[in-house]
């Protein structure tokens, strides 16, 4: 069974969104895990392609967009649609569903702003979570 944990932030921008994302995929980078960002679309994919490069001055995410991943290792990956292999420790969700194909990941990771439209997608599948037994985690993040 996949740990599941909600990170609810006080901002309702995208950019926090993207950026926390990103911290929290250096943060398990530098925990030794692999990660796969599920991201809602191409274009945010690419946002976030950038952002692993600015998102602070002295650090670097090594990663690549999954339409143009090759055979060599990476340690995250970012794309829209599901995986063909599931090499990632983490799956973090920036969607509105749960990917059917979580259960691949030892972990998992929703990352919830605080629009009305995020909390109450947030609260959804959280109680999809819950009734498929697991007993998902949540952070405050200010």
């Amino acid at each position: 069974m996949a740990r599941v944990d909600f990170y609810i932030l006080e901002q309702a921008k995208d950019t926090e969104r993207l950026t926390f994302t990103c911290r929290l995929a250096d943060k398990a980078v530098k925990q030794g895990l692999n990660v796969h960002v599920h991201s809602e679309s191409s274009a945010q994919a690419q946002q976030l392609d950038k952002l692993m490069w600015t998102f602070r001055q002295d650090s670097f995410v090594p990663h690549v967009l999954a339409e143009n991943k090759t055979d060599q290792p990476n340690p995250v990956v970012i794309g829209h649609q599901q995986p063909d292999k599931y090499e990632a420790d983490v799956l973090i969700n920036l969607t509105a569903e749960v990917p059917a194909w979580y259960i691949g990941f030892e972990r998992v990771a929703e990352i919830v702003d605080s629009s009305e439209q995020a909390r109450e997608s947030g609260r959804a599948r959280f109680r999809w979570y819950r009734e498929q037994g697991c007993e998902p985690q949540t952070h405050k993040i200010g």
